[in-house]
């Protein structure tokens, strides 16, 4: 490909216009399935079946004409040259968002074999099962950034769930985890919950930054202790390893309670209230990364653990943190998914760090250390969900999703040593 150069103002110009063709067509799509007086239009042309594509046009104008207007008043930093286009950038375009590209593809492949795919209703469950795995992954990344990993966290989530759902049962269930606890406060049971998993999380570091011991096999261990002492627990008479169900509404709410539900037939079904709460937390985990000197750290040790030492950053105290506060993230999903399904097992969490490790692979997380972004993680762990959610929507057999989401993982592992290699 010959090189191309073109202006960094005529860029952003482009992506600009962009966002208001897409917003225009969206609008116009919306006047064509609303408006009683193109009711013939509507039906030569078929648009019942593109059910909510017009809003989706219309957000995704938004987003692009945003992006270009700041880009263009707000220009960052070592941004200011021309936009060049190559063999060589279209290459890298190419290595860097392979999966995007692939999963854009897939949509549009399950939006032409089932178009009900393109409901907002669907948008927002995808949305919604997306939180608690979002926040599992935002635990993970810190482990990954520091060049390690921890297999415990799914076995985190089940604890949690457990320890949370049998002390929140209402006072008339008939198989209540302890017959004789009276009612207690919402957040007592949540917070011991979330603080056996910060206990676990503390021996976690404690192996690796004590004892020098590799995250695999530390974590490794601490995952099988997990599982052993929630079956205890969970096998507690008079429960017996029975599922644990019957939680409060209050609980229950904390998964399962809606945002602006409109109560018109048809209307807005609502925003689950997992999404802000996972929004909230990506917020806070990106402040700690970005304006603290606790993430600085975390990158410096990822990125060169014998500079940080010399540096005079206490590694030992970075890990133990790193640790502490990623099992306190999987705590929370723990009790976030519990109140969602009104219950628990001791299974509950099962594999989840294997796709929240994905997901971070996938989102531009070097397994290398010292490289990722929060914002990539959500877009690895969107992705995830979207292939996931789609291919259970067309209804694609449970072992080719697995060959899929293996030979996606292993592709994105592969971008991701090749990038390193380049470095």
């Amino acid at each position: 490909m010959k090189e191309k150069r073109i202006s960094r103002a005529r860029y952003n110009r482009f992506f600009c216009i962009l966002g208001v063709v897409l917003l225009v067509l969206g609008a116009a799509l919306e006047l064509a399935q609303s408006a009683s007086f193109l009711a013939p239009v509507k039906e030569a042309l078929n648009l019942r079946r593109i059910y909510d594509l017009p809003v989706f046009l219309m957000l995704i104008g938004a987003v692009v004409g945003l992006k270009g207007l700041i880009a263009a008043v707000r220009p960052r930093e070592g941004l200011s040259g021309d936009v060049v286009f190559s063999s060589k950038t279209f290459g890298a375009f190419m290595t860097n968002y392979a999966i995007l590209l692939a999963m854009l593809v897939l949509v549009v492949v399950i939006c032409v074999i089932q178009p009900r795919f393109m409901q907002l209703r669907v948008a927002l469950d995808i949305l919604t099962q997306s939180s608690t795995r979002l926040i599992i992954a935002l635990g993970i990344c810190f482990t990954l950034l520091i060049a390690g990993t921890d297999l415990s966290a799914g076995r985190m989530v089940g604890l949690a769930a457990v320890i949370s759902t049998s002390m929140l049962q209402t006072a008339t269930y008939a198989n209540r985890f302890f017959p004789d606890l009276p009612q207690v406060g919402l957040w007592l049971p949540i917070l011991l919950a979330i603080l056996a998993c910060m206990l676990f999380g503390a021996l976690n570091g404690f192996l690796v930054a004590k004892y020098d011991m590799h995250p695999f096999i530390a974590t490794l261990a601490v995952m099988v202790i997990i599982y052993g002492a929630c079956s205890l627990y969970f096998d507690l008479p008079p429960n017996n390893s029975q599922p644990i169900g019957g939680v409060r509404a209050d609980f229950a709410a904390l998964g399962q309670t809606k945002l602006f539900v409109s109560s018109k037939p048809g209307g807005f079904p609502g925003i689950s209230i997992l999404i802000p709460i996972a929004g909230v937390i990506c917020a806070v985990i990106w402040f700690i990364l970005n304006k603290t000197v606790f993430g600085k750290n975390v990158y410096a040790i990822g990125g060169n653990r014998e500079a940080a030492v010399v540096a005079g950053i206490n590694v030992f105290r970075s890990v133990m943190c790193i640790f502490i506060l990623a099992s306190a993230l999987y705590g929370v999903a723990g009790v976030l998914e519990a109140a969602r399904t009104a219950g628990a097992t001791n299974q509950y969490g099962t594999g989840y760090e294997l796709d929240a490790i994905a997901a971070c692979v996938v989102g531009g997380v070097s397994l290398n250390g010292g490289i990722g972004k929060v914002s990539g993680i959500v877009s690895g762990v969107l992705i995830f969900t979207v292939i996931q959610y789609g291919l259970q929507f067309i209804n694609v057999s449970p072992m080719w999703q697995q060959v899929i989401k293996g030979a996606i993982i292993a592709v994105a592992v592969a971008i991701d040593m090749t990038k390193y290699r380049r470095k």
